[in-house]
């Protein structure tokens, strides 16, 4: 909570700029390319990584497929999880976000530069309707983050069930899944705590899962493949920092 509130009081001056400015940007009925949007959002994100404290290091840039669509499937830890995904993610992708949360100030904006796909839980119409979109641009080149995760509340740097039916989008448009472990993401804007200390966070993008290897799989296999994947990442990354502090 304190990190929230200091980069929100630190940053107003860049927060007003860029709201109004992406107000303006889509009443202007100019056409933005995808590249542009992304590169003015991370350009939000890395004002709001400066004046935070806040550093994330990326891992396994390498496995990322390197042209055509994608679907990442991270576990989710909090409000900064999409934004510590794109800041080490270079080429633009967007997300796929729950209505209501979409809605919120700054959020809504956001989703609308980025074009992110916005989906009602409460309508299996609506969920429906936005997995074909994302099946239908993904199979065009797009990347999407997804969380499988129903929720992040006291997440930190464990689990939840993975909803099978979150990987429909992926296996539909039979594109890659690259599972992507994140390590104390949640500390950037811990709703408990009243810290500004700098923190730093990690982002790992393990080795992609093609079709030909998820074929004939139901999507709670593929679901407890990617959660697996992603269970022993974050372990493994648990087990070097202890190693580093036991040589320190």
């Amino acid at each position: 909570m304190g990190r929230l509130i200091f980069v929100c009081v630190v940053s107003m001056p860049s927060i007003l700029f860029f709201y109004f400015f992406l107000i303006r940007m889509e009443k202007s009925g100019r056409e933005y390319s995808e590249e542009r949007r992304y590169q003015i959002a991370r350009r939000m994100i890395h004002i709001m990584k400066r004046n935070g404290g806040i550093r994330t290091k990326a891992y396994g840039v390498e496995n990322l497929p390197q042209s055509g669509g994608y679907v990442m499937f991270p576990n989710h830890q909090g409000k900064y999880d999409v934004l510590g995904i794109m800041s080490v993610h270079k080429n633009p992708c967007t997300m796929m976000i729950d209505e209501e949360r979409s809605r919120m100030l700054f959020a809504n904006e956001f989703t609308t530069l980025l074009r992110g796909c916005r989906i009602d839980k409460t309508t299996p119409k609506s969920q429906v309707k936005a997995v074909l979109q994302v099946v239908r641009e993904v199979k065009e080149g797009r990347r999407y983050i997804v969380f499988p995760e129903g929720g992040y509340d006291e997440n930190e740097n464990r689990l939840q069930e993975f909803l099978p039916g979150s990987f429909q989008c992926a296996m539909k448009a039979k594109s890659p899944i690259v599972p992507v472990a994140l390590v104390d993401s949640f500390k950037v804007f811990d709703m408990k705590s009243w810290s500004i200390r700098p923190v730093c966070t990690q982002v790992f993008f393990l080795e992609p899962i093609f079709s030909s290897e998820y074929e004939g799989m139901r999507t709670s296999e593929v679901a407890d493949l990617v959660k697996n994947r992603i269970e022993d990442a974050i372990l493994n990354s648990k087990s070097s920092r202890m190693n580093r502090f036991r040589r320190s």
